[in-house]
């Protein structure tokens, strides 16, 4: 079967993005066509999520929508949600292929193989299996390029399957990122967001695509590799995606603060801002660490923009605990959260944590995040009233109006200017 076009959705994380251009390039090259989702064309590639519940709804959703639109289209699945349940999906009627973590690299292959009306195709491995790094950016698809470093988790957090989806902790070598780097310079990235999924964590093996994990492991580190990408021509501006507070090393926050290039916004996930449910979350900190990151941060860059990951209605949260997390983030000087509702995963350790918290308690705990967010959002967009600072403008244009983010992470929207797109302008706020 020799398929002339090929569409992608992508859900999830930035990382998901990144692999999603990956593929969307391996394919092209592969004599394929790329398209838009919403036409027509000969196969559709979903790349899948598992952080929440509605990822899977989202899944079942796309493929629905495939088959009223294009009932003799291939269909295929990967991602994270593809790894923990390929059985589940395979069963959605119109799936063709499931591609696991190990496979999703090798899709062309797998495509030419697929004739429709056979049952669908699993294509996976136990987790425990995949041991190489598959480098990864998006381009062309957004101003900014995300481009994968690490991939893999060595933490066990009761309420994550993101170990089970993507296996054991590993990384680029810090040559072929630089390497990487270089290639978008030329292709003219202005800005590149640094993904993974335990950022800070970068320095595991293996050395060679097929390497056993736990061999040849290189010693580098995520400080050694900011670094060396400080020193990149071409590339103007790097942000990091997402770093654990225990991983974000005072270093990394120096040399930020001194860096012309490393962008002042640090995403750092806190998840709960009570120590009792820290502990159940099986979190490799306290508060009190966390509590401290910011506030050197802030010391050394008083403009910088500080996000946080917070999960609400975990298994055991009191009233109480809900009020410590909220009184801990009214009182830090962080700039906008990112609000989740705590949802069950198949085999996490949460499930045995009791009492469960009503699905109701928990959507109003998260509405209370979202108004605290919206607030903080605000307040520190108004303390930077009047500055001027660098704006990069990106491609997308909605009525008229462009959009683009200051070197601290606050969206400004103007009218479409042609000369704007992917250029770095003075903005007075």
């Amino acid at each position: 079967m020799s398929a002339q076009t090929v569409a992608f959705h992508t859900l999830g994380c930035k990382l998901n993005f990144s692999e999603t251009s990956a593929l969307s390039r391996m394919l092209e090259q592969e004599g394929f066509a790329k398209k838009e989702f919403d036409d027509v064309a000969d196969v559709y590639v979903i790349n899948t999520c598992s952080v929440t519940d509605n990822a899977d709804k989202e899944c079942r959703q796309l493929v629905r929508r495939i088959q009223r639109r294009a009932p003799e289209s291939f269909v295929v699945i990967t991602g994270c949600y593809a790894q923990l349940k390929p059985q589940e999906i395979a069963s959605i009627p119109g799936v063709d292929l499931v591609l696991g973590a190990g496979e999703k690299f090798n899709i062309a292959q797998h495509i030419r193989q697929l004739a429709k009306g056979d049952p669908a195709r699993i294509c996976s491995c136990d987790i425990g299996e995949v041991s190489g790094f598959h480098s990864s950016y998006s381009i062309n698809d957004r101003t900014r390029t995300f481009l994968k470093v690490q991939d893999g988790c060595d933490y066990n957090c009761s309420f994550c399957t993101i170990p089970l989806a993507r296996g054991k902790s590993r990384s680029d070598s810090i040559a072929n990122v630089v390497k990487q780097a270089e290639e978008l310079a030329v292709a003219g990235a202005k800005e590149i967001v640094l993904t993974g999924i335990n950022l800070g964590d970068f320095g595991k093996g293996p050395d060679g695509a097929g390497a056993p994990v736990s061999i040849q492991y290189r010693e580098e580190n995520f400080f050694q590799l900011v670094q060396a990408l400080e020193k990149v021509e071409g590339i103007s501006r790097y942000r990091i995606s997402s770093i654990e507070p225990n991983l974000l090393t005072n270093e990394i926050v120096e040399f930020v603060a001194n860096s012309d290039k490393f962008m002042p916004h640090f995403h750092i996930p806190l998840q709960s801002g009570s120590n009792k449910i820290l502990g159940s979350m099986r979190r490799r900190y306290k508060r009190e660490l966390y509590a401290d990151r910011v506030r050197l941060i802030k010391t050394l860059m008083p403009h910088c923009a500080i996000g946080a990951d917070v999960i609400v209605g975990f298994p055991g949260e009191t009233e109480e605990d809900f009020q410590d997390t909220f009184n801990f983030l009214h009182e830090l000087d962080v700039s906008y959260l990112h609000v989740f509702t705590y949802s069950e995963r198949a085999n996490t350790h949460a499930l045995d944590i009791k009492p469960v918290v009503p699905v109701s308690v928990r959507q109003a705990r998260n509405k209370q995040l979202r108004n605290l967010s919206y607030m903080k959002m605000q307040y520190f967009t108004q303390q930077h009233q009047g500055q001027t600072r660098k704006v990069l403008f990106e491609h997308q244009e909605k009525q008229g109006m462009m959009e683009g983010y200051t070197d601290n992470y606050i969206r400004i929207t103007a009218p479409v200017k042609a000369e704007w797109v992917n250029a770095i302008v003075d903005w007075k706020i």
